[in-house]
């Protein structure tokens, strides 16, 4: 019975050929369908086209802020004379003779003068 049963497993554990595999497919023959020069050169040309792209938006942000620099100075200089012509006009009142002049556009007189109304308009 032993060897009945040593003669039952050894048939079920026989070894089994490996499954047929499926055969490949023969290699082509002729040229690729792919033209891989060309699209290599496409693709070059759209990695060009979005790097270029992305210094679109920097580039025009740098000419506004360059004109925009451009007007201010030009400001800060017409500012700067209206400042300096300012500061000669306050040098200039401190003189009692504008301060003087000033006083009879206004229609004022000094100490011991009489005032005059000639036409109707004070002091001239």
């Amino acid at each position: 019975m032993a060897a009945s049963a040593h003669a039952a497993r050894r048939a079920s554990t026989a070894r089994r050929r490996p499954a047929a595999r499926k055969a490949r497919p023969a290699a082509r023959r002729g040229p690729s369908r792919i033209k891989w020069d060309r699209l290599g050169r496409v693709a070059l040309t759209l990695v060009l086209a979005a790097v270029l792209y992305s210094y679109l938006h920097p580039t025009l942000t740098f000419f506004q802020t360059y004109t925009g620099t451009s007007d201010a100075k030009a400001k800060r200089h017409q500012l700067l004379q209206e400042n300096r012509a300012l500061h000669q006009r306050i040098q200039s009142s401190k003189d009692p003779l504008v301060i003087e002049r000033e006083a009879r556009t206004q229609g004022m007189v000094s100490e011991g003068e009489t005032p005059v109304v000639i036409g109707g308009r004070l002091g001239g």
